[in-house]
């Protein structure tokens, strides 16, 4: 497995595809044995795609102390450092679009494209939705409550009108917690990272991020809301922001997120 030393952890990655590089970070609880991931989609067909699981996350390593914003940011440069990556556009989705923030005040000379999807700047700019209250859920309460805020149209009416669609969605949900259950240190990393989400803010400092930004939202988006992904745009320089029909999980929802978001790595400059 292709595991490697970056900074003090080791780091479960993967790499696919041939291009330009483009390294993805992914959201909250992330785990890249669960499909489909960045790799599945249309990222792999036009750039080399280098993903990760974050610390505490999926195979890498999971010391049992508290995790910062920061940490997580040095973690995406270490890692770049020890593939030999000196620049790359970066995509940032969810909790990874946090990470990615960070990562741009931090090491802004490792972005060359920057793209942030259905994320917010924490502080002034809005809080995407406290998902660390949601701890004591059995696993298909969960599901089901993430269902509703993922997408507030997925409500009491939907569900009863599309029973194997909601079904679906609860499975896949249900299967992706259970990966890697038998690690005994699964739970612990994965409540360490929403510790720190809850100290995510980027706000007062959005305006120091140089690299060219695209920003993406979900219209009905109930995790990340659109008016989080405007402070952004208010607030980065020359940030542009596209908004697509769906919610949360817009990037399978609406064919036109990708294509979108390829047509702004594929812009040149910068090099």
């Amino acid at each position: 497995m292709p595991h490697i030393q970056a900074g003090d952890i080791r780091i479960y990655y993967e790499t696919a595809g041939s291009g330009p590089r483009l390294l993805f970070i992914n959201g909250t609880g992330a785990d890249l044995r669960n499909r489909p991931n960045a790799f599945d989609g249309p990222l792999a067909k036009a750039f080399q795609v280098l993903g990760y699981d974050q610390r505490g996350l999926g195979r890498s390593e999971k010391p049992d102390r508290p995790y910062s914003m920061q940490e997580y940011a040095d973690d995406a440069a270490a890692l770049l450092d020890a593939l030999g990556w000196d620049r790359a556009h970066v995509m940032g989705v969810s909790f990874g679009g946090m990470v990615a923030q960070h990562l741009a005040l931090r090491h802004p000379h490792r972005i060359k494209r920057l793209v942030l999807a259905c994320t917010s700047s924490g502080g002034d700019g809005g809080a995407s939705y406290p998902l660390h209250r949601l701890g004591d859920m059995d696993v298909e309460s969960r599901a089901r409550f993430m269902i509703g805020i993922s997408d507030p149209r997925h409500d009491a009416s939907w569900r009863a009108e599309h029973p194997e669609a909601l079904a679906a969605m609860i499975e896949q949900q249900a299967a992706a917690a259970a990966t890697g259950a038998d690690d005994p240190l699964k739970e612990m990393g994965a409540r360490r990272q929403l510790e720190a989400r809850i100290h995510h803010d980027a706000s007062a400092r959005l305006g120091e991020i140089r690299a060219p930004v695209l920003l993406c939202a979900g219209r009905y988006d109930g995790i990340a809301p659109l008016e989080n992904m405007r402070f952004m745009q208010q607030n980065i320089p020359d940030a542009r922001l596209e908004i697509f029909e769906g919610g949360h999980l817009f990037l399978i929802q609406d064919k036109r997120a990708y294509a979108e978001i390829l047509r702004f790595l594929q812009q040149h400059p910068p090099e």
